[in-house]
């Protein structure tokens, strides 16, 4: 294992968790779904305790991508969480707002009432998926921060890195690509959401809604997603040399899955899966597992994203600030033997992912329907 291969082995494993944690994010599809897809109390409690058995994969998800990236890109980590705080802070406080409101909206003395715990999962549900398509799509589109490593040797401000201007991540905002691939994770959210509920909750009325919303969902997510992926491999990249000089170069990423067939051939499969599965959700009433050929497409495409932004010499964070300061695999990674100790832990990782898959089952052992609700312990 060379120090290049670790570089590219961690960049793999980082970005699949980024892809699982898109796929997860069918619980905020759905959440953002509960006033359109329950039309009664009881319904929205439906649709809220079939969000809530998977709430947790998603949490605990997006914990471990933050502490990936930590633990084998520590100069991304100190750079976008450290420089861009206020776009993920807003992003944690959803999550917080998600993890109680799941918890407090049916105890006793909750003063609040349950509605406005409802409305908080709404939140969670529409800016958690917008907000962090928009972060990522900032790999592509560049961010304003600075770096410089001779902050080191400064005793009284060792800061390495800084953001350019006040704004601390918000002005990714501001950017209208960022926006439109923000949207197109909110509306594959949804779409993951739907097929979801159509698999895990036992009631028809729900069911035919969500067949509904389906449509309504599938249709801007790939206008917004083919805007974006097309306008992305026509655009100038950002790639470096052997000696670390970052350069732009025209159709960089379309040259990333050109010359990496196997991306391409991918990210083919992955398009092809998921409208299998919206189609055949949508003309036959008796199909229900549309979720899982979906998520595994929405797996592949992220992960063809991702790796696209980060191999063959290619910065997976630019600097629009100042082009040398942007990151890349080679200068923003942990020491080799950081790298090849966390590589003999991740072996480990079909154990943990084992055992999800045994936890999952068990939690589906039996769709969720009125009955349920009444006899077990639920939200």
């Amino acid at each position: 294992m060379t120090y290049d291969f670790l570089q590219h082995y961690w960049w793999f494993l980082v970005s699949l968790l980024a892809a699982l944690l898109v796929f997860l994010m069918f619980v905020q599809g759905a959440n953002s779904m509960i006033r359109s897809l329950g039309r009664t109390a009881d319904e929205r409690r439906l649709l809220i305790n079939s969000t809530g058995r998977k709430w947790e994969f998603t949490f605990t998800t997006l914990v471990t991508f933050g502490g990936a990236f930590f633990a084998s890109f520590p100069l991304f980590y100190s750079t976008s969480f450290g420089g861009a705080y206020w776009l993920w802070m807003i992003i944690l406080f959803s999550f917080v707002l998600q993890a109680v409101s799941y918890e407090f909206q049916n105890k006793m003395g909750n003063i609040l009432g349950a509605n406005t715990f409802q409305w908080f999962l709404i939140i969670n549900g529409i800016l958690g998926p917008l907000l962090l398509g928009g972060a990522v799509a900032t790999f592509f589109d560049g961010s304003n921060f600075l770096i410089d490593k001779m902050n080191l040797t400064d005793s009284m401000q060792p800061v390495i890195s800084r953001w350019a201007n006040a704004s601390h991540g918000l002005d990714a905002l501001l950017d209208p690509w960022n926006l439109i691939f923000g949207l197109a994770v909110f509306f594959l959210a949804r779409v993951l959401g739907t097929l979801y509920i159509i698999n895990n909750v036992n009631d028809e009325n729900i069911r035919s809604r969500a067949s509904v919303r389906l449509i309504g969902a599938v249709i801007p997510f790939l206008l917004l997603f083919l805007a974006f992926l097309v306008r992305t491999l026509l655009k100038d990249g950002y790639a470096y040399d052997e000696q670390g000089t970052i350069f732009i170069q025209p159709h960089k990423y379309l040259d990333n899955l050109l010359s990496q067939w196997y991306l391409l051939l991918l990210l083919l499969i992955g398009v092809v899966m998921l409208l299998y599965a919206v189609i055949k959700t949508i003309t036959s009433k008796s199909y229900i597992k549309g979720i899982w050929p979906a998520g595994i497409a929405t797996v592949i495409v992220v992960l063809v994203l991702m790796l696209m932004a980060g191999w063959n010499n290619t910065a997976y964070y630019p600097s629009n600030a100042d082009l040398q300061s942007s990151l890349t695999i080679a200068n923003s990674c942990s020491s080799e033997f950081t790298l090849r100790t966390m590589a003999y832990v991740s072996l480990l990782i079909p154990f943990v992912l084992a055992y999800i898959f045994y936890a999952w089952r068990a939690i589906d052992k039996k769709m969720i329907d009125h009955e349920q609700i009444k006899n077990d312990d639920a939200y």
